[in-house]
């Protein structure tokens, strides 16, 4: 028969055995095991779930993204869009100033010349007052003036014809035929003012080709095709390298405030890139298959749209473009570059306002109230 335990008086202490202590030991180790096991679950769950809830107001923000708060262009706004909603909307401030031509700004008004092309007198046949017939009569007075600019009458292309003669000598006999001048190389070609006409609507003022030969036919009656048009353009392209290159120089190696951008477009049915280096006078092009391969040797302040590898430049102070702006209004930190502009903006208040070039790729803000604001 077993004896039952005898339970501890009020205020006397509770005396175990070997065995219940070990099973007690036990017990709390097991359940301090569980609870960092829990623990550490919880810190997982805790650490995915806030990935998710980042990422999910990563496409939160992406799906509120359009041409009025990020770097986006109007037609990819869509149709589904809010027409309450403006397409665009200026960052820029109010700058106290009326509108228009503003104090010393070279106006481009048209104005009578001294020395007209053509004067065409127009003179009264009968009286204004009684109807008498005005043939003969004295004119009086300064006539009144007005004149009509417009454009030429359009005229058929005008076709000079070269001719190399030959010559017998009188001494030898030797026959001898003239050259022709440079550039003249074919039986039948377009003249340089053609070639230099055409070039220029397409490649300055990027008419395509089926538009530009319709031009041409309609303004000149010059029947140029595509193939045509390519040669008269490679040509060009070799005339202007040098200059190019010139430019390219000058862009890179000169110090001072320059913009830096890129945009996709096809080449011969394939994807390239546009790459663009330009200040207030000069503007340099070129083509790259990477979207990322930054021209080298760029010095001065880059101002761009916070893209990635243009950090990467080295030596260079970066400011932010309008498209910057716009991200930053909408709540958006691509590429961690809003951090990075927060920083410099600080450190650039508490210097008084300038950057040092030698900090790395420092970000500055050209117009720095509108930027701060956004920030």
């Amino acid at each position: 028969m077993a004896v039952p335990k005898q339970q501890p008086q009020p205020g006397q202490a509770a005396h175990l055995s070997a065995p219940d202590l070990g099973q007690t030991a036990e017990c709390c180790a097991a359940a301090q095991a569980e609870n960092a096991t829990l623990k550490a679950e919880v810190a997982k769950l805790q650490a995915e779930n806030a990935g998710l809830r980042q990422r999910l107001e990563q496409l939160e923000r992406q799906v509120g993204l359009n041409s009025s708060n990020s770097g986006k262009p109007p037609s990819s706004d869509g149709p589904g869009k809010p027409s309450a909603q403006p397409r665009t909307r200026s960052l820029r401030g109010r700058s106290g100033k009326r509108s228009g031509g503003q104090p010393g700004h070279a106006g481009a008004t048209l104005r009578q010349t001294e020395t007209p092309d053509r004067v065409q007198d127009h003179l009264p046949t009968h009286c204004g007052g009684c109807g008498t017939e005005l043939a003969g009569a004295a004119t009086v007075g300064e006539p009144v003036v007005r004149q009509v600019f417009d454009l030429p009458e359009p005229r058929p292309l005008e076709v000079t014809e070269h001719r190399a003669h030959c010559r017998a000598c009188p001494a030898c006999g030797q026959q001898t035929r003239a050259d022709f001048p440079e550039g003249v190389n074919a039986p039948v070609q377009y003249g340089p003012r053609v070639s230099a006409t055409a070039v220029y609507l397409q490649n300055a003022q990027f008419l395509p080709e089926e538009r530009l030969a319709e031009v041409m036919q309609d303004l000149f009656g010059a029947p140029l095709c595509a193939a045509t048009l390519a040669n008269m353009t490679a040509k060009a392209a070799q005339l202007w390298r040098g200059f190019s290159e010139s430019v390219r120089e000058l862009l890179t190696a000169g110090a001072g405030v320059k913009h830096l951008d890129e945009t996709g477009f096809r080449i011969r049915s394939k994807t390239q890139w546009l790459h663009v280096l330009g200040t207030r006078w000069l503007t340099w092009y070129r083509t790259s298959e990477r979207r990322g391969e930054m021209p080298s040797g760029v010095k001065g302040c880059l101002v761009h749209d916070h893209w990635g590898p243009y950090f990467r430049l080295p030596g260079v102070v970066h400011a932010m473009c309008a498209p910057f702006a716009r991200v930053a209004g909408a709540g958006g930190d691509r590429q961690g570059s809003l951090g990075r502009a927060v920083a410099t903006v600080a450190a650039a208040g508490a210097s008084g306002g300038a950057a040092s070039p030698g900090a790395g790729p420092a970000v500055a803000s050209v117009a720095g109230g509108e930027h701060r604001g956004a920030l």
